[in-house]
């Protein structure tokens, strides 16, 4: 018996289903995708690096969401929940007048899981560089004190570079805020 095709959806009906549910997921090219919970971990360097830059950023006109902000990739019709986002301009919202949805970051950051990890440097950061917006990319482990960051040259050409140790720090200049990595993982022990 042959599997049951998954119904294609158009970008409203997966809104409206998203909406409504408990679980958030992921859409693409018609499909939903349905995300994964994360481990304490995850939840706890998020909420650290939420933490950490609202603060910066609250006398800045910058705005910081966390993972129930959806995120639209217009050029490519992705719509995803990156772990933070940060907004250093008017934000602009989902065309349907709704609140939900962020059409410009600045700044989006990825807590990596070993189920999405490969997703998250790969294609979803693919998907990403399609925002004109779109400045500067972290990925951070959960299983050793590194964070890599990627930032868009003027030319287009993206630099990366990683900061590893509880003594690092990571300098955002598309935000012109700093992370320092002993706070990113205040609480998290590393075997």
């Amino acid at each position: 018996m042959l599997p049951e095709p998954k119904p294609h959806l158009t970008p409203e009906e997966y809104l409206a289903l998203d909406r409504a549910a408990e679980e958030r997921s992921e859409y693409l090219d018609g499909e939903m995708f349905a995300m994964s919970g994360g481990s304490r971990e995850h939840t706890v360097i998020a909420i650290n690096l939420a933490r950490e830059l609202s603060g910066q950023l609250r006398h800045r006109p910058c705005d910081t969401y966390g993972s129930d902000m959806r995120v639209w990739v217009e050029a490519t019709g992705l719509y995803t929940y990156p772990d933070l986002s940060v907004v250093c301009a008017e934000p602009l919202l989902g065309p349907d007048g709704r609140r939900d949805i962020l059409r410009n970051p600045t700044l989006l950051i990825e807590v990596l899981s070993p189920s999405s990890e490969a997703y998250d440097r790969g294609k979803k950061f693919e998907h990403y560089r399609a925002i004109p917006s779109f400045r500067e990319y972290l990925l951070v482990a959960q299983d050793s004190p590194t964070i890599d960051r990627f930032l868009r040259q003027e030319s287009g050409i993206w630099l990366y570079s990683t900061a590893r140790g509880l003594e690092a720090e990571v300098e955002l200049s598309s935000i012109g805020a700093r992370l320092a990595l002993s706070e990113v993982y205040a609480k998290i022990s590393f075997e």
